[in-house]
């Protein structure tokens, strides 16, 4: 006769056998998970990622129609700018329409005939506009006329524009990585820096502010009576670790299928190293300031105490975003060995390209020592801070706090 070891009573036996550490990192998750906010937010953040990817894509693929009027002095340069402005720029086509004078082209502007008018002035030409810049159609005025000034000229003193700016050709390169790459380098290097920030934020601020729930209803008396406090935080700092590594991938895959549908899509291969490398570094980075948003919340006593008991972490924060996003030059290079500001400033760094192989291993073996080290101390005082509901508690309190 065979025994049923999925009976309710062998489940109930199992949980019971399981690390507390492990049961709360479940009760983190499945709450969270189950929650409307959470799901809101993340399809919210979904929407919007691929929404502005789609956006971006349609811009690019979108030819600018523009109208340009030009007098009887200028028609011949602004019949060189329509002819030309395809090999200066695909996506702008331009249409021109011939006024009799300053104030018929200025009539056509009013009444939106067109969208600009290009004429001669003393010391070169002028486009005008109604009341904003015509960007697109600016750039390709600028060089066209350049052109066809500088081809005039050499003309009339008997030479050719090649000869005139021959050796004049500036290219740029840089010592460590790939120039061809560092436009997407730096849009890419910006969405890691912004993600971390983002994710650090929201989650360690609900970390915290779950510690300080159960610290003014008392449950956590219930809980530390039951398991030990470190089993407590360990718990709470992997369900959130967790969860904010899966949201961070949701959004990553969104953005890599979206990147593969516009004119970047060549770059999606050459992204992949890096985005696992950003997902190393995000998971050391994370634990670390986890920790220090659940001792954030064990030194607060009441909701209105999180503030003050989180000043230096969102400090921190904010050097880590702004560091990542500013750094350049030897102070990037610096900076990625540097935790916890390596955990957004090394991935900008492998994106751009130029790093040695050893580099994001030493860069991230630094982080989780700090991640290690973070951890033992931020145990310390959310074990002796935990408890304490008499009125926030100070570091140096919480530090030597009998147990």
């Amino acid at each position: 006769m065979s025994t049923d070891t999925s009976s309710p009573d062998n489940r109930d036996s199992d949980r019971r056998d399981e690390p507390a550490w492990l049961l709360v990192t479940r009760r983190e998750v499945v709450s969270r998970i189950t929650d409307k906010s959470f799901l809101l937010g993340t399809a919210f953040m979904v929407v919007l990622i691929a929404g502005f990817i789609g956006f971006s894509a349609w811009q690019e693929e979108r030819t600018d129609v523009v109208t340009l009027a030009a007098t009887p002095d200028a028609a011949a340069m602004a019949t060189a700018v329509a002819d030309a402005a395809p090999e200066v720029d695909e996506n702008v086509e331009v249409t021109v329409v011939e006024v009799d004078d300053r104030a018929a082209a200025e009539s056509a502007l009013r009444e939106d005939e067109a969208d600009a008018w290009l004429h001669p002035t003393d010391d070169g030409w002028q486009l005008t506009s109604e009341s904003s810049e015509q960007d697109s159609l600016t750039n390709v005025v600028e060089v066209v006329v350049q052109q066809q000034v500088l081809a005039d000229n050499a003309a009339e003193v008997g030479t050719t524009v090649e000869s005139l700016q021959a050796g004049s050709t500036v290219t740029t390169a840089f010592l460590r990585g790939d120039a061809e790459k560092a436009g997407v380098a730096e849009a890419v290097g910006f969405v890691f820096v912004f993600l971390f920030y983002f994710a650090a934020l929201v989650f360690g601020m609900q970390l915290a502010s779950s510690v300080i729930e159960e610290k003014q209803s008392r449950i956590v008396e219930i809980i530390a009576a039951a398991i030990p406090v470190r089993h407590l935080l360990a718990g709470k700092v992997l369900g959130n670790t967790a969860l904010a590594v899966i949201q961070l991938m949701v959004y990553l895959v969104v953005g890599l299928v979206g990147l593969s549908f516009t004119s970047y899509k060549s770059y999606v291969p050459a992204l992949s190293g890096p985005t696992a490398w950003f997902i190393g570094f995000f998971l050391a980075g994370f634990i670390a300031l986890a920790c220090l948003w659940a001792v954030a919340g064990s030194l607060a006593s009441r909701t209105e105490d999180l503030q003050a008991t989180s000043t230096p972490l969102t400090m921190l924060m904010l050097v880590m975003f702004f560091g990542g996003l500013s750094l350049d030059g030897r102070g990037q290079v610096i900076a990625s060995f540097v935790p916890p500001v390596s955990a957004v400033v090394m991935p900008k760094r492998i994106l751009a390209g130029g790093v040695e192989w050893w580099e994001p291993l030493l860069a991230l073996g630094l982080l989780a020592a700090f991640a290690a080290v973070t951890v033992w101390v931020g145990e310390r005082l959310y074990r002796r801070a935990l408890l304490q509901t008499g009125g926030r508690v100070s570091l140096r309190q919480a530090w030597s706090a009998a147990e």
